[in-house]
């Protein structure tokens, strides 16, 4: 099987995420002998290169950042002038991944994708989501590719199968949703972890002003 994959993230490769679990879900697909392409439309030289690829192939990935509930706007953009196909048969398939832990924070963008392929004379091929996905940005490149090593498994089933199926999809997903006593310790416990974690990130790119600062407060 050849793949076309477009990493719809706006950002750079070399700080995208989306690109990461590209890079770690290849090692999986490609084990028996597939291969694959990558495009990266935060790279607006290769559109055309990856319109061209996806008229000229029939099994087609997105790899997408969740963008406020859905996907972000660089991708729209791409799809605006993106011919649909000649004849039937082409699948489209998707990893949405975000930074929200709970698997239902990324259900609106699935439904999303469900509906998309049918405007490009496309077959729907599942939808691999994945929450909690914010970290490895962050990370040693060790301690990143790590956290996201389940997307090689996924890379092996998708090559097997041949598409994500619904209710693999469905167990990689999990949590659907936090318990109460998972909230109630996160309240306790992980909101502090979390601000010294946004604290690390806005030293590491050079602010110098407390994130809390509320400079319009009335005093």
């Amino acid at each position: 099987m050849h793949l076309v994959i477009i990493n719809a993230s706006p950002r750079i490769e070399e700080k995208s995420n989306t690109a990461k679990i590209i890079k770690i879900f290849l090692r999986g697909f490609m084990k028996e002998g597939n291969t694959a392409e990558v495009w990266h439309l935060s790279d607006r030289k290769q559109w055309a290169d990856a319109k061209e690829a996806f008229k000229n192939n029939d099994n087609i990935l997105f790899a997408i950042p969740l963008y406020v509930e859905n996907i972000p706007g660089i991708m729209l953009e791409f799809l605006e002038d993106l011919e649909p196909k000649a004849e039937a048969g082409t699948k489209m398939s998707f990893i949405l991944q975000g930074g929200f832990a709970e698997g239902c924070q990324l259900r609106c963008g699935e439904a999303y994708l469900e509906k998309l392929p049918a405007y490009f004379n496309c077959e729907y091929n599942g939808t691999l989501i994945k929450g909690n996905n914010f970290a490895p940005a962050w990370l040693p490149d060790k301690a990143g590719e790590g956290m996201l090593s389940p997307y090689e498994a996924m890379g092996e089933v998708f090559a097997d199968k041949g598409c994500f199926e619904k209710e693999t999809a469905t167990e990689f997903a999990k949590p659907e949703y936090f318990s109460e006593k998972e909230i109630r310790s996160f309240n306790r416990f992980g909101s502090k972890m979390q601000k010294l974690m946004f604290d690390f990130m806005a030293k590491r790119h050079g602010c110098k002003t407390p994130l809390n600062y509320k400079p319009y407060e009335e005093k």
